[in-house]
């Protein structure tokens, strides 16, 4: 904007209140900005309005023109106002429009809220008109992504045949810049020999090459599509001298065992599942002045653990019996802590890890204040951009932007946090016999307490519950015995918002998982359940 035309506007919210007229706004605007056709009458009475008032209406079909003129008139608060109206309203019918508008406006945070739209309705987005009216640059950025909910890839090329047919004198040409982004080694044999035969392939003899030479290419890091995977529990058991990981589902009734040699899997002390779905494991080594803590990947396309190449020694000496490990990941950086419950007041080291470096960088500790009672119970987990780290008697946060941490409000009424999970802004918490459950507001920093297991057979816990993110809904893994001669019983209720209640699954779990069933906290992973040999 000119110096001319912004003083323009400075002289907006001196014109009489009833200048606000249809007829007034457009002859303003022609005198004020005779060159613009993009600022027209009524968002200029909008704008106007809003001058005046300081109140701004936005609906959806105004909400782009208005987003224009805020633009060219560098009114930063309409703009984001705007912005905002349409992130929050990104749904199947209107993600792929928004996505194109946000996009050649460069507003990323609604062209993000608009990718995740497009890639959860994927099946359904294809088929509408706007989608053969993206550019090609926009295509390759909607495909390329692992979010995609598609059971089969097949899907993803059916959705590229479909744009290049809407025009295919002007678009064939991009189609070997656009192959690239299907995942070719996801499909059947079956399936190949389909799309080898297909007129865009089977009449170039280049992209027929490209396409078999794609196929056999063998890539670790190619992951499955959203759509292809499935949400499995882990379950493990760091203290059991075993080499069996448990992944189950209980709302599906899949149940799997995965066993490994004690070549194939780090002995590790602790397990995270990144935002980015990948699944990461400490293995510690005891030496005689230090120690070493080594970082594992699993693949699992190869079902098998990989180093990551970069591991963490420790010249403090540490007694193990006292060293508590963890590992958590916050924005796309994983964390180490260790917690040395050896002496008076425990201690809390921090470390992140830098990818890039392929280091590990030192970070704030944490001296607890006092003397803890029971030092059997130490547990952190990620919840937005901190993490959070409780005791049985405190809740500290740690601030990685800041590299800080800072003393939150502890649970209330609760004799001993025993399992505790992460879902929104929540934190969800009980205790050893699910008696008393608690959700912590970390935006508010203010607790309450949930309904108590209703327990109908007067079932007594017997081993640490687990508390579950699980499709978005909190679930709770139960230990429990009747009487010792009816042995163990695994049960798994669900928490129903709406209903301020917990509903038994009655799900069949199988008893695999007893010499898994451990610990605090228990990840959740979207995994590929064809490429596990079980």
């Amino acid at each position: 904007m000119t110096s001319l035309e912004q003083s323009h506007v400075e002289c907006l919210k001196w014109l009489p209140a009833d200048i606000c007229s249809t007829s007034a706004s457009r002859m303003i605007a022609t005198i004020v900005f005779p060159t613009t056709e993009g600022l027209y009458a009524g968002m200029f009475e909008e704008i106007l309005s809003y001058i005046y008032s300081g109140t701004l209406h936005v609906s959806l079909d105004k909400v782009q023109p208005l987003y224009q003129a805020a633009d060219l008139l560098q009114l930063d608060y309409v703009r984001d106002t705007c912005s905002s109206y349409m992130a929050m309203n990104v749904e199947r019918s209107t993600c792929v429009d928004l996505y194109k508008f946000a996009d050649v406006f460069s507003v990323d945070s609604v062209r993000k809220a608009c990718l995740r739209g497009i890639a959860r309705h994927f099946t359904e987005v294809v088929s509408s008109q706007d989608f053969c009216s993206l550019s090609v640059n926009q295509l390759t950025e909607i495909i390329s992504h692992d979010a995609l909910d598609v059971e089969e890839e097949t899907t993803v090329w059916e959705a590229v045949v479909r744009w290049v047919q809407h025009s295919r004198e002007d678009r064939m040409h991009h189609l070997p810049s656009i192959l690239p982004y299907i995942r070719f080694s996801l499909l059947t044999s079956d399936d190949m020999a389909a799309i080898l035969e297909h007129s865009l392939i089977r009449d170039d003899p280049g992209i027929s090459k490209f396409i078999r030479t794609e196929v056999r290419k063998d890539n670790p890091d190619l992951k499955s599509r959203l759509g292809m995977t499935t949400e499995m529990v882990l379950m493990y058991n760091p203290t059991w001298r075993h080499h069996d990981i448990f992944l189950m589902n209980p709302r599906e009734e899949k149940y799997i065992n995965c066993s490994y040699s004690e070549e194939d899997i780090p002995r590790f002390t602790d397990i995270t599942v990144t935002s980015d779905n990948d699944i990461y494991v400490l293995e510690t080594k005891e030496a005689v002045n230090d120690h070493q803590v080594s970082l594992f990947r699993y693949n699992n396309k190869q079902n098998m653990w990989e180093q990551v190449g970069v591991s963490l020694i420790c010249k403090e000496h540490y007694d193990f019996k006292f060293l508590k490990q963890l590992l958590v990941e916050v924005d796309q950086i994983l964390y180490y802590l260790a917690v040395d419950r050896n002496g008076g007041r425990p201690l809390l080291q921090t470390r992140k890890y830098n990818q890039q470096a392929t280091q590990w960088l030192e970070c704030s500790s944490l001296q607890f204040d006092e003397t803890i009672k029971n030092r059997g119970s130490f547990f952190a987990l990620s919840c937005g951009s901190h993490i959070y780290f409780f005791t049985n008697e405190t809740l500290h946060r740690y601030d990685p932007g800041q590299d800080q941490w800072s003393k939150r409000t502890p649970p209330m009424d609760i004799a001993k946090v025993c399992t505790a999970v992460a879902m929104g802004t929540e934190i969800f918490c009980t205790d050893r016999n699910f008696t008393q459950t608690l959700v912590y507001d970390t935006e508010s920093d203010c607790w309450q307490k949930l309904p108590g297991w209703p327990n109908p057979e007067n079932f007594v816990v017997n081993h640490h519950p687990s508390l579950i993110v699980l499709e978005n809904q909190l679930h709770i893994l139960l230990t429990c015995t009747v009487d010792l001669q009816e042995g163990i019983v695994y049960l798994v209720y669900v928490y129903d918002r709406s209903a301020d209640a917990w509903i038994d699954l009655k799900a069949n779990v199988p008893d695999d998982i007893r010499c898994c069933a451990y610990g605090p906290c228990c990840p959740v992973a979207r995994i590929y359940l064809p490429y596990l040999t079980y």
